[in-house]
């Protein structure tokens, strides 16, 4: 038995492997198209507050994107919605490789801005389309929302962490121009596939006289559960976006070309290594919290616990970062050993909440409750953006790294309300 409505044409095994390798494929040129903007950016000089201007737009149009998606997607199909993410992400990357090397400071910041927001419009289109087609097409039974759903989204960070490591060898083997042109041919021939292959009559249209409104969720437990994944990203974007791939190329790299070659490489290959990991943990999640016939109260009453034990590293490694005073070989592999353990936690809290945003909502609005908190992902994406390459350009890695930790404290904060409903 689904956990939705699916029709009687859709098979949902097929229909969820459809979903999961469109996904899979949208996410791994996300993942090449960030590493690719921000390594050969950084290695043109731009600062780190320009370059977290290059990815602002990118989550601006996120938490847009995120306020509509679900209505278009309720009004229109998941498919319709999905389609549209692949398509937009091809576009986003043909316009990209017009940009030229000649072109001023100011120029490149607006034209990789505008293009940063296309492919932020197309990330949030595809993801809201795979996590409701989940909530829909997921068995009810033995805790199988919980292992559809890590399963999806535990495979799609793997999947972007490739994405990383190829954007990195992408750039360093065939340059920036002919990397976003191939990403882009392989796209449009995933998506062709895409539209050959998804069964028909994926669910999640609503009715025709709904009109649209009532975005914000009227479950407060939506909200409160929003707000800590806002604060949440915010503290994974404060050093991930900005403040680590820049210290380590500097500590990396030694100014020549070869050099800076490898430190493409060895920055992409950490990152990669990062997300590849926090995926495999997403995906294990449920077994290690004993999702299977567990009551959603006491899940809950975990995602309050592993928020808080979230807390305490980044201020351990803003600490670290601090008392060594500036590039040393101890403080990078306590950094590696630090964000390591960080993403672990980060990992099981990301996947509770995946659940969790499924599980209260509303089968019949999933698609709006799924876009708002969504919406609030991006806001935190944009907060953590903004502020990894201010806290880094005002106060260093220190003052990075305990920014992410005031945000984490907050999300804890915010998911110990959780407990009051």
């Amino acid at each position: 038995m689904s956990g939705g409505t699916t029709g009687a044409a859709v098979n949902p095994l097929r229909a969820y492997a459809a979903v999961t390798a469109a996904y899979w494929a949208f996410m791994l040129s996300d993942g090449a198209l960030r590493m690719l903007v921000l390594l050969q950016f950084n290695a043109m000089g731009f600062s780190p507050v320009q370059l977290a201007w290059l990815f602002l737009l990118y989550e601006v149009a996120g938490i847009v994107t995120n306020l509509g998606a679900g209505w278009l997607a309720a009004r229109f199909g998941l498919a319709a919605t999905l389609y549209g993410g692949l398509g937009l992400q091809i576009a986003a990357l043909a316009a990209l490789a017009q940009l030229d090397p000649g072109w001023g400071v100011a120029a490149s910041v607006v034209f990789v801005m505008a293009v940063q927001g296309v492919s932020g419009v197309a990330k949030d289109l595809a993801k809201m389309s795979s996590k409701s087609a989940v909530k829909l097409l997921a068995p009810s039974e033995g805790g199988g929302l919980f292992r559809w759903v890590a399963a999806l989204t535990g495979s799609k960070n793997a999947v972007k962490g490739l994405g990383f490591f190829l954007g990195a060898a992408l750039l360093g083997l065939a340059g920036f121009q002919a990397a976003v042109w191939g990403m882009a041919a392989v796209l449009a021939v995933i998506l062709a596939a895409v539209v050959l292959f998804l069964p028909p009559g994926l669910p999640g249209r609503m009715k025709a006289e709904e009109a649209w409104g009532g975005w914000r969720s009227k479950d407060i437990r939506v909200n409160r559960l929003s707000l800590a994944r806002m604060f949440l990203f915010g503290a994974r974007d404060v050093w991930f976006v900005v403040g680590i791939p820049v210290y380590f190329q500097a500590v990396l790299s030694d100014g020549t070309a070869e050099g800076r070659r490898e430190a493409f490489f060895l920055v992409g290959g950490f990152m990669a290594l990062w997300i590849i990991a926090y995926g495999a943990v997403q995906a294990f999640a449920p077994r290690l919290l004993g999702a299977r016939a567990q009551p959603e109260a006491e899940t809950t009453r975990k995602a309050i616990a592993w928020a808080g034990a979230l807390v305490p590293i980044p201020f351990a490694l803003a600490l670290a970062a601090a008392l060594a005073g500036g590039p040393a070989p101890w403080l990078t592999a306590v950094l590696v050993a630090g964000l390591l353990l960080f993403g672990f936690v980060f990992a099981i809290n990301s996947s509770v909440h995946s659940y969790l945003i499924l599980a209260f909502g509303s089968a019949e609005r999933i698609t709006r409750d799924v876009g708002f908190y969504y919406m609030a992902n991006a806001a935190g994406r944009l907060i953590g953006t903004l502020l990894s390459g201010l806290s880094y350009q005002i106060g260093g890695l220190p003052l990075c790294l305990a920014t992410a930790g005031a945000m984490a404290a907050a999300s804890w904060l915010a998911a110990r309300r959780l407990a009051q409903v």
